[in-house]
């Protein structure tokens, strides 16, 4: 299979875990003789501070040619702290969502046996989990117009949604539903929103056409406290933009860092992945970044490209690495390893199907596992 990637490796951490990221891909062409071919490009504050916009053309050409696109992350400090800076590097991705026309995300939340001691939750509420969140994207308070009066004493966020909209996200989750534990939760906040209300209304009449799959309607606020209190009763979460940013990143608490969950956002045409991680400007270039979510980012483009055997084979190398005590600083602080030698470990052992390895060499940086 030949395939072309846009890689957008972004801003602070972002190029360290997509050149771990890339390094897993090659890995997975090497060993089942597929053949990947990355064109590079900027946004976020790197296309910022290079060409004064946080989407340069080039960039849109080239993801609009592509296959997939794999991003790293964006952000910077200098913007963040600046809420009323007329250019950020968020736009950038805004922008790219549109122009591609990637009407859903999916992040799934998967617990390690090996990192339960790790989650500020109790182990017991932790085993099982197994979970995929569908994000509408193209809608919402994000993605809708924006206003600040002429002294910035008052601001609005235009929250809208077509139904249309709603039924491309709702059926994309009824169908992972009816492949994975026939279990669909719809989370809205219907009293209190008529955008709920809508969503409700739309979800309970596809529902008809998904006869096998049982259908739970839980508030915003109910869904926070259920995914801490019982997070493995969940099977596939459907929700707006804002409540699947907000509920998506209180799960990455379960896995016990942000840095090991994987995000896809996909339209009719097109598809991006990425980790769901910020920039994390303040740790670039020392080596120190999780690469993990990146590259289950990959897995999740081979599941696109209907490789699953190959995707399958990345989660089982990134679940041997992290099963063997092999982890980055964010996981544990005494006893880690670099952002290099947990890409390398991961592509050693999709190569070469690694089962002994000498932890001397790997703490050195030599790749002589065996």
């Amino acid at each position: 299979m030949k395939k072309n990637i846009t890689v957008i490796p972004g801003d602070g951490i972002g190029p360290e875990v997509t050149y771990q990221a890339i390094n897993v891909l090659k890995a997975i062409g090497k060993r089942y003789n597929h053949q990947f071919k990355c064109n590079y490009q900027l946004m976020g504050a790197a296309a910022i501070h290079k060409t004064g916009i946080p989407l340069p053309e080039e960039t849109i050409e080239s993801c609009l040619q592509s296959d997939a696109v794999l991003l790293g992350a964006f952000g910077h400090p200098k913007f963040d702290n600046d809420p009323f800076a007329n250019v950020r590097p968020e736009q950038g991705l805004f922008q790219l969502r549109k122009h591609l026309q990637l009407f859903a995300n999916l992040r799934p939340v998967i617990t390690y046996e090996s990192l339960f001691h790790l989650s500020p939750l109790k182990e017991k509420r932790l085993k099982g989990v197994d979970f995929i969140i569908y994000r509408e994207l193209t809608g919402g308070n994000y993605f809708e117009e924006k206003h600040v009066n002429d002294v910035g004493d008052e601001t609005s966020n235009l929250c809208k949604f077509h139904k249309s909209e709603i039924e491309y996200v709702a059926r994309l989750a009824f169908e992972a539903a009816q492949k994975r534990r026939l279990h669909l939760t719809l989370v809205d906040k219907v009293n209190g929103l008529e955008t709920s209300g809508l969503r409700r209304k739309t979800v309970r009449e596809l529902a008809a056409d998904y006869p096998t799959v049982i259908v739970e309607y839980l508030s915003m606020d109910n869904a926070a406290m259920q995914l801490i209190l019982d997070p493995a009763r969940f099977d596939v979460i459907l929700t707006e933009n804002l409540f699947g940013d907000i509920l998506s990143d209180e799960a990455s608490v379960l896995t016990g860092s942000p840095g090991l969950l994987a995000s896809s956002s996909i339209g009719e045409e097109n598809a991006l992945f990425q980790p769901i991680h910020a920039s994390h400007v303040q740790a670039a270039g020392f080596n120190l970044a999780n690469p993990v979510g990146a590259i289950l980012s990959i897995a999740l483009m081979m599941d696109h490209f209907l490789l699953h055997e190959e995707a399958d084979k990345i989660r089982e190398a990134v679940n041997w690495t992290l099963s063997n005590g092999f982890v980055t600083k964010d996981i544990d602080a005494m006893n880690s390893y670099c952002t290099s030698t947990i890409g390398e470990l991961i592509s050693e052992y999709i190569l070469n199907d690694v089962q002994f390895f000498n932890v001397n060499n790997i703490a050195a940086g030599q790749m002589t596992i065996i």
